[in-house]
């Protein structure tokens, strides 16, 4: 039941076409991504150093070998090539951005932003740019940059940049406390951004729901899993209920290595069918035999591995959508840890509506289906703690961030991890964060006034859909 690997002879057809066009970048990539989706990172990365030798004077091969580390989270690796690629072609805006990104991964944040600024005074209409200076925090909009954003917008073509630019024009207007204007610009991105991608919440309570023909024994240890499989510390939940801020304290520990968000998960639960139907998958997981079970959390984490930077026995995965998942987690990874991030729902929700997710993620657009699916999220979890309650470990946000000393401590005794005096102070740890949310937790650990407040006026919906019982 793993994931077929890529087929014997679609390798020789990539190296034939790039020995017929040895200069086409497309042809280069399309073997990268290969020789990536095969584990074979670093001999991509070789295979990008040569070409880069062969054609000194050439952008795209360095430009491939940014994109990869960058995408394999080494943005530390990636910071020189950036500044290579931004010397060799200072008028390509795509490159300005891209080079802020890793720099704001990496806690630089002026550097990021006038890398952001470079991008958007070359091509107003790059949504990305505009997006990574509204996610920066410590670099606000001026009114200047509202009326940029406003006029550029209609020559905006591309949907997915026009997304951007209203995400992050609502986030300008909020600071500027123009609550009403600003929430129109956040409706107005959600409601594009379902025409592009769709949420169905009615499947995803379905496929929350089939969950309940689980018997406890599906959660069952096997008996030939590895050592290796108690290194997971899964941290679950909504977007933007301090996941984030969760992770870099538990990255804070000498034994924890912090990996971020993975879809390693998703990979293998996607290999059972887990998005064609909804009761199949279900029940797939009661029907798996112990040597099934073993083969699926191998599989887990040989993927993990390949993000892998350090000896250190534990890792985190903290990608909140893995709470579709926790019945799988359960039964193919016996000793992993499980974090159920709680934070305040109509607070949590909110945050998450004024929150840009990219193309590949499945995230509901409008406030009724938010609502549906936080219900959906805490059903689930329900489901779960009464299989195996005791490998499940809440969190609540509120009182980490009003208490940190007493709670951190408390965290760390609930995972088996011993006291870190380091675990107390997360700001101080450099590690690259690659989340909407990293900047804030590279400041000291304290509780702010939720910006939901400013916009109860318009959340009624919202607040209907959370507290309905259908």
């Amino acid at each position: 039941m793993t994931v077929t690997p890529p087929s014997s002879d679609e390798e020789p057809r990539l190296r034939h076409a790039i020995a017929a066009e040895p200069d086409s970048a497309r042809a280069h990539a399309a073997l990268v991504i290969h020789l990536c989706d095969a584990g074979r990172v670093e001999e991509a990365l070789r295979h990008l150093d040569r070409e880069a030798r062969r054609k000194p004077s050439s952008i795209w091969p360095l430009s491939l070998k940014a994109g990869l580390l960058s995408a394999e989270r080494r943005a530390n690796e990636a910071i020189d090539l950036h500044r290579r690629l931004v010397a060799m072609a200072p008028e390509v805006a795509i490159l300005w951005s891209n080079f802020a990104n890793d720099l704001a991964a990496l806690g630089m944040i002026p550097e990021a932003a006038a890398a952001y600024r470079n991008a958007v005074e070359r091509v107003p209409e790059l949504g990305a740019a505009w997006l990574g200076i509204a996610n920066l925090r410590g670099a606000p909009f001026s009114a200047e940059d509202i009326a940029a954003m406003e006029r550029t917008l209609p020559l905006v073509h591309d949907p997915y940049h026009r997304v951007q630019i209203l995400f992050a024009l609502g986030r300008a207007r909020g600071d500027r406390k123009d609550f009403s204007r600003s929430f129109e610009n956040f409706a107005e991105a959600n409601a594009l951004r379902e025409t592009l991608i769709p949420h169905n919440a009615a499947r995803l309570a379905a496929f929350v729901e089939a969950h309940r023909i689980l018997q406890p024994s599906s959660s069952a240890v096997a008996e030939d899993f590895s050592s290796d499989a108690y290194g997971a510390i899964f941290i679950v939940g909504m977007p933007r209920s301090g996941s984030t801020l969760v992770e870099q304290i538990l990255a804070s520990h000498p034994d924890v290595e912090g990996l971020g968000e993975l879809f390693a998960l998703e990979e293998v639960a996607a290999s059972m069918g887990a998005f064609d139907a909804s009761e199949a998958f279900a029940s797939r997981l009661q029907r798996l035999t112990r040597t099934e079970a073993a083969h699926l959390g191998a599989d887990y984490l040989a993927r993990v591995n390949r993000y892998r930077r350090t000896a250190r026995p534990y890792f985190t995965d903290k990608m909140p959508a893995n709470w579709r998942f926790v019945a799988l987690i359960h039964r193919i990874l016996p000793d992993a840890r499980i974090i159920d991030m709680r934070r305040d729902p109509m607070a949590c929700s909110f945050s998450a509506y004024t929150t840009y997710f990219n193309r590949n993620t499945d995230f509901p657009n409008g406030l009724e289906d938010l609502g549906r699916y936080y219900r959906s999220y805490r059903r689930m979890m329900e489901i779960a703690r009464a299989s195996a309650p005791r490998r499940l470990c809440d969190v609540d946000y509120e009182r980490l961030v009003a208490n940190p000393g007493r709670e951190i401590p408390a965290l760390l005794d609930q995972l088996g991890l011993s006291f870190a005096e380091t675990c107390l102070a997360p700001d101080r740890n450099r590690r690259a964060v690659y989340t909407p949310s990293a900047q804030q937790v590279r400041a000291p650990i304290n509780r702010k006034r939720d910006q939901v407040n400013d916009y109860l006026p318009w959340l009624g919906p919202l607040r209907a859909s959370l507290h309905s019982q259908e």
